[in-house]
């Protein structure tokens, strides 16, 4: 889940218990306000009809038309004793000039008159209907959440991708690097002290591993460099002693499998050397090279070193397919992928090989058991099959040849066939 789709749920659910705490408070607050607008009319109301009865003066009309009411019950000295002399409580009280029953709020008081007897008056005024008034409310807080969620999520997405601009152009930068590819800085055009770290963070690490890319690519060229004479001298040093010696037979076994030891170490030791030399982009050369060409050339060939194999090829490259690159690096990744599909086919299993100029896509397809790991298929040393002779880094070599011109090399198990493509660009 993204940064800001995380913040917009969190503020939703922030939002929404606030909100429903506020419509309560509301609530409660709007219900004591008009409770006590209503006791304040009450209690001036009984005032007045108290005041009028003890001087003996004429009481309000019942039928007056007002919208408040009030009965006169004369109690005893005991009921006085035990009920609150004021008392306030809302009710239903039925209209006889509405012929109906509404809420009202009512004023119980207990007063006496000259004479030491006891009345009980009740005053009462018609107020709203809280049911209706939580209703309404609940009615609005729903609206009102909704557009403040929305205006909050709003301005939270604006703010946010303002604010975090510099983020966001720095992981466009991350994701555009790749260790040994020349790349401009890492940009800091922010006022921001804590992005302004981070970037100077990301160009260190972006520093440290340019440093140590370098440093293995040195050592790798530099070792396979060096280890080449040396095989080479034991090599023809075997050689040599196999001819020129009289040895018996087991010894000439043992020495023959030490001079296809070495001659294993070599080719390994020049691969290594040509992927160091891709890495370090020493293949500057272009040329345009006819891919089809060079498809035939390397079938023949291993047509030819595995024929006792009796494996079925089907080679379709009749038109040519003429690419811009340098054409050691174009051998390489045909010869490999070619090679690929031979040495690890078993007797008599069919192999496809089609040069497509329309889609400028090589397509390499053997017969297979299992699919491979396609993460890892075009790692160094990575052998989903173990063959004799196999270094594990043909592919690699393939892989290393199309990121270095930005191929689109894959790879898929489909109907029991391993399949590879490596498809240019237009």
């Amino acid at each position: 889940m993204k940064l800001i789709y995380r913040i917009a749920l969190r503020l939703s659910l922030v939002l929404l218990p606030l909100m429903a705490l506020w419509a309560a408070l509301f609530y409660y607050t709007m219900v004591g306000e008009i409770n006590d607008e209503a006791d304040d009319a009450l209690e001036d109301y009984s005032t007045l009809i108290i005041s009028r009865m003890l001087a003996g003066r004429e009481l309000p009309s019942l039928n007056s038309g007002s919208n408040n009411s009030y009965s006169i019950t004369p109690v005893d000295a005991s009921y006085a004793d035990t009920h609150p002399h004021i008392d306030y409580y809302d009710a239903d009280i039925f209209i006889p000039e509405k012929d109906e029953t509404e809420p009202a709020r009512v004023l119980v008081t207990i007063f006496t008159d000259r004479d030491g007897l006891f009345y009980e008056l009740k005053v009462a005024t018609p107020t709203f209907e809280k049911d209706d008034l939580l209703v309404a409310i609940a009615y609005w807080v729903v609206i009102l959440y909704i557009l403040l969620l929305l205006t909050t999520i709003g301005l939270t997405v604006w703010v946010f991708h303002r604010s975090m601009r510099p983020l966001y152009e720095l992981l466009h930068w991350l994701d555009r690097y790749t260790p040994g590819r020349r790349t401009e800085p890492v940009p800091d055009n922010t006022s921001v002290s804590e992005f302004h770290r981070l970037n100077a963070a990301a160009q260190r690490a972006v520093d440290r591993s340019e440093e140590l890319f370098e440093r293995q690519k040195q050592f790798i060229g530099n070792a396979s460099h060096e280890l080449q004479t040396p095989l080479a001298v034991v090599a023809s040093r075997i050689e040599w002693f196999i001819d020129n010696t009289p040895i018996s037979e087991q010894q000439a076994l043992e020495l023959l499998k030490i001079q296809r030891t070495v001659a294993h170490m070599s080719r390994l030791n020049r691969t290594l050397l040509l992927l160091t030399k891709i890495d370090n982009g020493q293949f500057p050369e272009s040329v345009e090279v006819d891919i089809a060409a060079l498809v035939r050339e390397q079938t023949e060939v291993c047509e030819e070193i595995y024929a006792s194999r009796r494996q079925r090829v089907t080679l379709t490259a009749v038109q040519p397919l003429t690419v811009t690159m340098n054409e050691s690096l174009a051998s390489t990744i045909v010869n490999n992928l070619v090679k690929n599909a031979f040495v690890h086919s078993a007797e008599g299993c069919a192999i496809d090989i089609t040069v497509d100029p329309s889609s400028r896509v090589l397509r390499v397809a053997n017969d297979g058991e299992a699919p491979l790991d396609a993460d890892r298929i075009f790692d160094r040393f990575y052998q989903g099959t173990k063959r004799e002779g196999s270094t594990g880094l043909g592919l690699a070599l393939a892989g290393a040849v199309a990121r270095y011109y930005g191929l689109r090399l894959t790879y898929r198990f489909d109907g029991g066939r391993h399949i590879f493509e490596v498809a240019w660009p237009r």
